[in-house]
């Protein structure tokens, strides 16, 4: 998969910032599209972020599967993949970790039950559907209101995400 983005401290802090060559975690993620082009945004209720629907690659997971996982358990809605986006890396150097994320664009095909994690309750997890626009403008207040370190991290990606999966589906 091609590169979309290299995030790093430069991004986040304005710093200078070096690039960690071991990979600490392997995610898969990206945009869930209901059949009118809405987007299933991730509300973390207790820190009052946005983030895409997504999270690591589990055993002998190929990206797709995880990414297809992920979705059915924080959305509830079973998908297929319609597009292949590339992959994002993070270069986290304060906390030396890089996690590599695969990213998809998916439209939902049925409706099943939620499955959180007990952190993702912990977090108050819900999904909102927005518009392409609505989506856009919630991530982007999500990344400048954001302040702790990691999370910077996770909305410059999904936001990131966001964008490339909506050039794609405005050229549908």
């Amino acid at each position: 998969m091609n590169l979309i983005s290299r995030i790093t401290d430069y991004d986040i802090l304005g710093e200078r910032s070096e690039l960690l060559h071991s990979v600490s975690r392997y995610g898969a993620r990206g945009v869930l599209v209901d059949e009118n082009f809405n987007i299933a945004m991730m509300h973390m209720t207790k820190r009052r972020l946005y983030k895409l629907p997504g999270g690591g690659i589990e055993g002998t997971e190929t990206p797709e599967e995880a990414f297809l996982r992920e979705v059915e358990e924080e959305t509830g809605y079973r998908a297929k993949i319609t597009h292949p986006l590339g992959r994002i890396e993070e270069h986290k150097t304060k906390n030396q970790f890089l996690q590599l994320s695969y990213c998809f664009i998916a439209k939902s095909v049925e409706e099943n039950t939620v499955k959180l994690t007990a952190k993702e309750k912990q977090l108050g997890l819900t999904v909102i559907w927005m518009t392409m626009n609505e989506a856009l403008t919630a991530m982007d207040r999500s990344f400048r209101n954001c302040r702790e370190y990691s999370s910077k991290f996770m909305t410059l990606r999904d936001k990131t995400i966001l964008e490339q999966a909506i050039t794609v589906l405005r050229g549908l």
